[in-house]
């Protein structure tokens, strides 16, 4: 592994991850320093919200190759070479010598123009032409409070069935104001990013999540599934019983607390978490994924992320190029709630894992919360 200064990680003949300061005079300057040196086919940005996120793209776009695809999202944290960071622009750069992608906007999310996005989805492909020497993979940035997530992988499934997706929900910190993408030049919201990309190197999907289910059941009596909102848990507001099942103070309830104590449900054989944001005004749960009534939750407890982290990426059957990583907010507040986020950092950098914490991620056509879902690039088998 190479350095240019101490924001700057790239393995050899991989993508290069750069951190700067967000907003900062020369954080174009650093950016470009080491995103140039890979020649990049495709760089990806996280962190800038709104104009800060419009005017890097426009700073950086004149200094880039001119077939170089810039994309990215606002986001709820940032992991760069040094593990986690915040109010920090990390960028990725994937040197033409191994990638190629092409870029798609599906807007319009709050009217599902379903058939729409399939179309230009299959058209795409076709366009793409991608190598059959090569491996692809899709990238899905998307909306992070749009609430249209599931519908998303759902179409790219369908569209696309023999790519593999994964991606993560754009955030604005602990905030859940508004969240902003960047694609083409422009500034999207109330859209998803979706990214078909090509490379000669050896991919191997990572997903992780640190939750077991535990003996507590509850029933969704009474749910808003349009606003991703539980209103009513056994027949009680839901978060009084929330607070009571936990343990925990309803006017305390906080997104550590959330994290620590996730509402699972259970699909295909495992249980997935149903992520709770925030308590709202008239006593319910604001969720980050799908609700309906009816619904049995199993109330889960949250375990220490790092040994599971450390074992997968241990695993890999070569040390990684590059992590590409989509990872909830929610992982992040129980590890600084727990003091465990430097040593997961520690175990970040040593891995060569980047990217940001989302609002939710996808994977294997479903939308889920309070997970790792990371892509590792490695060298091919016979490389030297």
């Amino acid at each position: 592994m190479t350095h240019t200064g101490p924001e700057v990680k790239e393995g050899a003949a991989g993508p290069v991850v750069v951190q700067a300061d967000r907003g900062g005079t020369d954080t174009v300057p650093t950016l470009l320093a080491g995103l140039r040196a890979v020649h990049p086919a495709l760089v990806l940005v996280f962190g800038p919200k709104g104009d800060g996120l419009a005017a890097l793209a426009d700073e950086l776009a004149p200094h880039l190759p001119p077939n170089c695809v810039l994309a990215g999202c606002s986001s709820a944290g940032e992991i760069g070479p040094g593990g986690y960071a915040s109010d920090k622009v990390v960028a990725l750069g994937f040197p033409a010598r191994h990638f190629r992608a092409e870029a798609i906007v599906l807007d319009r999310l709050s009217a599902l123009p379903v058939a729409e996005w399939m179309a230009g989805l299959r058209r795409m492909q076709r366009d793409f032409d991608a190598d059959p020497a090569r491996s692809v993979f899709g990238l899905l940035l998307a909306d992070g409070l749009a609430g249209q997530e599931d519908v998303l992988v759902s179409a790219l499934d369908a569209a696309l069935p023999h790519v593999p997706v994964i991606g993560g929900s754009a955030g604005d910190g602990l905030d859940f104001g508004s969240t902003w993408l960047l694609s083409g030049g422009r500034v999207h919201r109330d859209a998803a990013i979706f990214l078909l990309v090509e490379t000669d190197l050896a991919l191997h999907q990572i997903t992780l999540a640190h939750f077991r289910p535990t003996e507590t059941r509850v029933v969704v009596t009474a749910a808003r599934p349009d606003r991703r909102r539980i209103l009513e848990l056994n027949a009680e507001p839901a978060a009084r019983e929330y607070a009571r099942l936990t343990g925990i103070a309803e006017d305390a309830l906080g997104p550590a607390d959330f994290a620590r104590h996730p509402l699972l449900l259970r699909m295909g054989g495992q249980h997935h978490v149903r992520a709770i944001s925030a308590t709202t005004e008239d006593g319910g749960l604001s969720l980050m994924a799908a609700i309906e009534p009816g619904m049995v939750l199993t109330l889960g407890h949250a375990e220490d992320p790092t040994r599971g982290m450390a074992e997968a990426l241990d695993a890999l059957p070569r040390p990684a190029l590059m992590v590409l990583a989509f990872d909830c907010i929610l992982r992040r507040l129980a590890l600084e709630r727990d003091g465990q986020d430097g040593p997961m950092s520690q175990l970040y950098a040593r891995h060569r894992v980047a990217g940001f914490n989302t609002y939710g991620e996808q994977h294997s056509g479903m939308h889920v919360n309070q997970t790792f879902v990371g892509l590792a690039f490695l060298p091919p088998p016979d490389a030297a």
